[in-house]
């Protein structure tokens, strides 16, 4: 939003780390799906197991909002064979889905895990695999349960098996602050932290194949931009300019950076070709253009500009250079972030006061406020375009909070120690 992205430049112009994220479901759909989560025969000890798979898989759905999980004491039976489903007593629990699943270990301490989503109603198989994982893929194998059963029982594909990225910050005892980037998995677990810095860090923008992150850093007390890789933590500096160096962001292809730099005088956006370094100056404004993001067909950007007299949202095509303003609704509208399928732009919306999450849809005109708190930022969409993360004032500071691009569905995701801020959502993961 331009209200911070104003601070962060005052910041530029003048020179717990492991803790999981907690996700509490605060609204769901009245019409949430209700299904059957059986709990997985193992033909071990299940407390060797690395989790409880049918837990991961129930609390996965649960926090789509989409679905209505049974709790495990109220199944009339707990079938983990096909033939073994009594359909008719799932039948007068109005239950329409379940899922069962078998692991077995094998040899080389790896897992066979097979299951199967079943239709009640219909008393056969829909979908269903079987695959090898280990433990340290145990839960996104997990996690890819999730995602098949959600496509199937919605028509979008699933995106439980993805990643987050985010900004913590933790007081110090002298009263200093330390922050750290960090990525976890989309229900919170499996953090890792990526860089920790006195310093502020900032924007962190993943590559479209999930294996970079682009940020913004204050180390040396000056604005830089980086791009550092996830698997082997190298990194190098892409941008480290006189002045503001900032708001990066990856083009589909990923072979390009936008960004924000001030070396040429105030804010303007540019396009940086990462092959050589080559700067494309893309806004010639004196008014403040920043936040750029790219449209999933890599022809156009959306941008934060208070050209016309307030923070608005605009776009340029980059083959005519023409800007085009988007946003018309209030006073303030900034930080925009495309859906994958380009139709909507995501955006901090403000008017009297309130600065909410809002989403403008390109085709039909007309912007939907989502959030109903006073101080949002940061929203990012998942990669399916079902929800957004975004950022808000929590009871110890700032917490992210997740919607969806509908408005029905709210979670709050805590962080018990420190405070949490600039989510950024990750790609799919490749196929394997």
């Amino acid at each position: 939003m331009l209200k911070r992205t104003l601070v962060i430049l005052c910041l530029l112009l003048s020179g717990p780390a492991h803790a999981v994220l907690n996700i509490k479901i605060t609204q769901g759909m009245e019409e949430a799906l209700p299904i059957a989560v059986i709990p997985f025969a193992f033909d071990g000890d299940p407390q060797s197991l690395p989790l409880n798979m049918h837990i991961t898989i129930a609390n996965d759905l649960a926090r789509s909002g989409r679905f209505k999980p049974m709790d495990v004491s109220d199944m009339p039976q707990k079938p983990s064979d096909f033939q073994d489903v009594n359909f008719s007593d799932w039948r007068l629990l109005g239950m329409e889905n379940l899922v069962i699943g078998s692991i077995k270990s094998r040899d080389d301490g790896s897992y066979e895990i097979s299951f199967r989503l079943l239709d009640v109603y219909q008393g056969k198989q829909i979908a269903g695999f079987r695959i090898t994982t280990t433990r340290s893929t145990f839960r996104r194998t997990a996690h890819r349960i999730s995602d098949v059963i959600f496509k199937k029982l919605t028509g979008i594909r699933g995106a439980f098996n993805t990643r987050i990225a985010y900004v913590t910050v933790k007081k110090q005892p002298d009263g200093s602050k330390q922050y750290a980037l960090q990525i976890a998995d989309a229900d919170g677990f499996n953090p890792k932290v990526l860089l920790k810095s006195p310093q502020p860090l900032m924007s962190p923008a993943w590559a479209p194949d999930g294996s970079k992150i682009a940020y913004v850093s204050f180390e040396g007390n000056n604005s830089s931009i980086y791009i550092q890789n996830i698997s082997t933590g190298q990194r190098r500096q892409v941008a480290a300019h006189r002045g503001i160096n900032s708001a990066p962001s990856f083009s589909p292809d990923g072979n390009r950076l936008a960004m924000t730099l001030s070396k040429d005088g105030n804010p303007e956006i540019y396009v940086m070709y990462l092959a050589d370094g080559t700067l494309r100056r893309i806004t010639h404004n004196p008014a403040i253009d920043t936040e750029p993001d790219w449209a999933p067909d890599g022809n156009s950007l959306a941008f934060t500009s208070d050209r016309g007299g307030s923070p608005q949202i605009y776009r340029v095509n980059l083959d005519s250079d023409r800007v085009k303003r988007i946003t018309f609704d209030g006073s303030y509208n900034a930080r925009p972030r495309f859906s994958p399928d380009g139709k909507l732009i995501t955006m901090v919306h403000g008017e009297n006061g309130n600065f909410r999450i809002a989403v403008k849809n390109l085709e039909q005109g007309y912007l939907d406020v989502l959030t109903r708190a006073s101080l949002d930022e940061s929203p990012s969409f998942a990669p399916n375009g079902s929800m957004i993360i975004y950022a808000t004032a929590g009871p110890r500071g700032s917490e992210l909070a997740a919607v969806s691009a509908d408005g029905r569905v709210h979670q709050r995701l805590a962080l018990q120690d420190g405070e949490v801020e600039e989510p950024a959502w990750g790609p799919f993961p490749p196929s394997p």
